[in-house]
């Protein structure tokens, strides 16, 4: 079992940033792979960006790569994603996802999710 909690949303000016952390319990949370995803008012649910167990494959939505990197710190339990030139079009609920196996962009292969940290861009 793995919880997840994120934190680091808030108001930002567009072209400003934000760096979202996600803390995990377990034991067990340097073999899981770690995902962001995010959702806007009237949207579904969205992939942001996703990391190996061993931060070595990482993976983007086009509409972010470039500008927001995900990392991982494994002795410290947490994930991170830095979002730089944020767009009003980032405004979400951003969410923290795990699972046990190989890393993927597929929403429902992920196991555990956060409760969400909103992240608001202002034009």
């Amino acid at each position: 079992q793995v919880q997840l909690i994120e934190s680091g949303g808030g108001l930002v000016q567009a072209g400003g940033s934000l760096r979202l952390s996600c803390a995990a319990s377990g034991r067990l949370f340097s073999s899981y792979a770690m995902g962001w995803f995010r959702q806007a008012p009237g949207k579904e649910r969205e992939f942001v960006a996703a990391i190996s167990w061993d931060s070595s494959m990482t993976y983007y939505a086009d509409s972010v790569k470039g500008r927001f990197t995900i990392s991982r710190g494994n002795a410290k339990n947490r994930v991170y994603l830095q979002m730089n030139s944020l767009k009003p079009e980032d405004t979400a609920v951003y969410y923290c996802a795990a699972r046990r196996g190989t890393t993927t962009v597929r929403i429902y292969e992920y196991d555990y999710w956060g409760q969400g940290t909103q992240v608001t861009v202002s034009s």
